[in-house]
């Protein structure tokens, strides 16, 4: 049986030395315009919206009519593991059903750590990697964690073979680079500090007009004049 604390702590070790070694800016900067739509999954779940993307991904290259459980249309009744789901009204409602009732059920997850995510991501796809002592292509395939070795079907193990779609690990390091907001260690991204107590106000540059001339403009000696005959007749 797998040390999924060994585990935690291995992904956890890799995704802090990892680099990308493909181009998933443009997967990447799809799923960020999907946003919203991960989000709404996000509220019934409790899973974050960028690793529900990265499965999205992974799982049917952003396909929004097939299932994030494993990949068939949502809207039939499932024949891959996991079998006999749906079918479903939308793509919403089946990937709240792959989250939430489905191995390993990633609604359930409490450690949204780096390693904890990770992990939670690997089980998605299986453990088989794990037992070999070899860092998952469904993470890392696209990074430089990994080389080469897949499971080209049930049971079959080549490690000749390289896996070519982009892993999760790689997909959330090319999120992460284009929304601030994501956050790795279980909590959201700083925001920005508070003004201290007593500070001044920012000082508000209101664009030149008629009360306000720019400086060393026509307006502004026109002003001046006007001023020093206005102060003249006190």
């Amino acid at each position: 049986m797998t040390d999924l604390t060994a585990l935690k702590s291995a992904n956890a070790k890799r995704w802090a030395n990892a680099g990308l070694t493909r181009n998933m800016t443009p997967a990447a900067k799809a799923l960020v315009a999907a946003k919203p739509r991960y989000q709404t999954v996000e509220v019934s779940t409790g899973v974050p919206w960028f690793v529900i993307a990265a499965i999205h991904e992974r799982e049917s290259s952003q396909n929004w009519f097939a299932s994030l459980a494993q990949g068939d249309p949502w809207n039939r009744v499932s024949v891959h593991v996991p079998a006999g789901r749906g079918p479903f009204k939308s793509w919403e409602e089946a990937a709240i059903d792959a989250l939430a009732h489905c191995a390993p059920y990633a609604a359930r997850n409490k450690d949204w750590s780096v390693g904890g995510m990770l992990t939670m991501l690997e089980q998605y796809n299986g453990l088989g990697y794990a037992a070999r002592g070899m860092p998952s292509p469904y993470l890392w395939a696209g990074t430089d964690q990994y080389r080469s070795g897949k499971y080209v079907r049930d049971g079959v193990y080549d490690s000749h073979a390289v896996d070519s779609q982009p892993g999760c690990a790689g997909l959330l390091l090319a999120l992460s680079e284009l929304d601030p907001t994501i956050g790795f260690a279980g909590a959201p991204a700083t925001p920005a500090p508070a003004p201290a107590a007593g500070a001044s106000p920012p000082t508000i540059r209101r664009p030149p007009s008629i009360a306000n001339p720019s400086s060393g403009s026509i307006g502004a000696f026109i002003a001046s004049v006007l001023s020093a005959i206005f102060n003249r007749r006190k």
